[in-house]
């Protein structure tokens, strides 16, 4: 029996929107959600915990990007933008932003 998957149109992007500003810093910080949930799975028969589970239950076979987006929609990730201030300071200090 196939199961009726819905993908990334769940939840609508216009109620992902309204919690940024920004349509970018979204889809950066989802695909960057979307990754540390796939490597929790990866690293789960290591018995290693180094990255965070899926914060809302999942589906059999959703995809860690519907996983984060969900994530999003129900308020328990936000995007933060970093300032400039903080973004000079930690060029200062010599810091690169992770990917």
């Amino acid at each position: 029996m196939a199961q009726n998957l819905e993908g990334i149109i769940n939840p609508p992007i216009d109620d992902l929107l309204k919690r940024t500003d920004s349509k970018y810093a979204l889809v950066i910080d989802a695909a960057k959600r979307a990754r540390q949930i796939n490597a929790y799975y990866a690293q789960l028969h290591e018995g290693l915990f180094e990255y965070v589970g899926p914060l809302v239950d999942t589906r059999m076979n959703e995809k860690p990007l519907s996983i984060a987006m969900r994530e999003f929609d129900e308020g328990m990730l936000s995007v933060t933008p970093l300032s400039e201030k903080a973004v000079a300071e930690d060029a200062e200090a010599g810091v690169e932003l992770s990917e």
